[in-house]
């Protein structure tokens, strides 16, 4: 299947109602197809705030990026999800994770647990999600339990799903359930402190997309592929752009391997959309399109990211025609 690239952004802050809902207005206006909110404690809560997105906006697409599933009794989420896709008329993908920051786990009062069990949490809670989702609770008197408004996830039972990861574990449960399945761009450095990370080379992303393919066998032809950039930079000197980004991040990575990686976008202004320079720019609002695609057809947006600052940049031709979808971290 061949899919034409989506752009996205990430809301982890919200002045005010007016102000986020104006934003995301912005953000349908230049192009952008969803918005995703994050499961942090300091971040606010995600599925009201997808429904407040989801009431200011016409078409634009809401998601969770994504929820820490140990946070989450699945009977509860079943219900927060059904709900959240009826509010927002079906236009929920639910991204789903293991959980990465113990800090969180501790301050919480929830038990932090080992990785291996983590992972096991994560595909307990879609398996969980799956059988709520297809099964009438108890409903109060003269009204009927709520069903999510989508059937394209879960095995035809809620909306989409997405999963994503470095490492075998949670691919392999990505690669058995996720419509959508993310290929992060960091990878933890071996003896140092939990943290500590390096960026993924383009031959790190496609090593583990092959991986995901070996394991999802024919699925593998349905999915839409995820990434999350780190950084984009907008230079009419992409190699020094490239070395400073290098230093800047330190991550081991020569100037060649930057430029190709499809975790930083660097490219000259002319390679930029009017549209998403003034997305990403002028009123501070959404600064990370993303980008989805399975195919080679080209896009007005295939080369439009944004990150935390006025930035323009552009992927890399050979890059576009191997990956699927680019959501641009804010």
């Amino acid at each position: 299947m061949i899919r034409n690239f989506r752009f996205s952004f990430n809301v982890f802050g919200i002045p005010s109602r007016a102000e986020l809902q104006e934003r995301c207005r912005h953000a349908e206006s230049a192009g952008f197809d969803t918005v995703f909110a994050a499961d942090h404690l300091g971040a606010p809560a995600p599925f009201p705030l997808l429904v407040a997105v989801a009431d200011a906006t016409e078409r634009m697409r809401v998601g969770t990026l994504v929820l820490n599933a140990p946070f989450w009794n699945p009977a509860l989420l079943a219900r927060e999800v059904a709900t959240t896709d009826i509010l927002t008329d079906g236009r929920l993908e639910l991204g789903l994770g293991a959980g990465h920051m113990k800090r969180e786990f501790d301050l919480a009062g929830i038990p932090w647990s080992s990785f291996g069990e983590r992972t096991r949490t994560l595909e307990k809670t879609i398996i969980e999600l799956r059988r709520f989702f297809s099964t009438d609770l108890i409903a109060l008197p003269g009204a009927a339990s709520p069903q999510p408004v989508q059937r394209t996830g879960f095995g035809g039972s809620g909306p989409p799903l997405i999963v994503g990861g470095t490492g075998d574990r949670v691919l392999t449960i990505a690669a058995r359930h996720a419509d959508i399945i993310g290929v992060a761009g960091t990878y933890q450095v071996a003896g140092k402190p939990p943290g500590a990370f390096r960026l993924a080379t383009a031959a790190d992303t496609d090593e583990r997309m092959r991986f995901v393919r070996e394991v999802a066998g024919e699925r593998s032809a349905d999915v839409e592929w995820h990434l999350l950039v780190q950084m984009v930079v907008r230079t009419t000197d992409r190699r020094a752009a490239a070395a400073d980004m290098i230093s800047r991040l330190g991550t081991a990575m020569t100037v060649d391997e930057a430029l190709a990686t499809p975790y930083l976008l660097i490219a000259p202004p002319s390679r930029w959309p009017t549209s998403c320079w003034r997305a990403g720019s002028a009123t501070g609002s959404p600064t990370s399109p993303s980008t989805s695609r399975s195919g080679r057809r080209s896009s007005p947006w295939s080369n439009a990211s944004a990150r935390d600052q006025p930035a323009e940049a552009g992927l890399e031709h050979g890059n576009r025609s191997r990956y699927g979808l680019i959501r641009v971290r804010s």
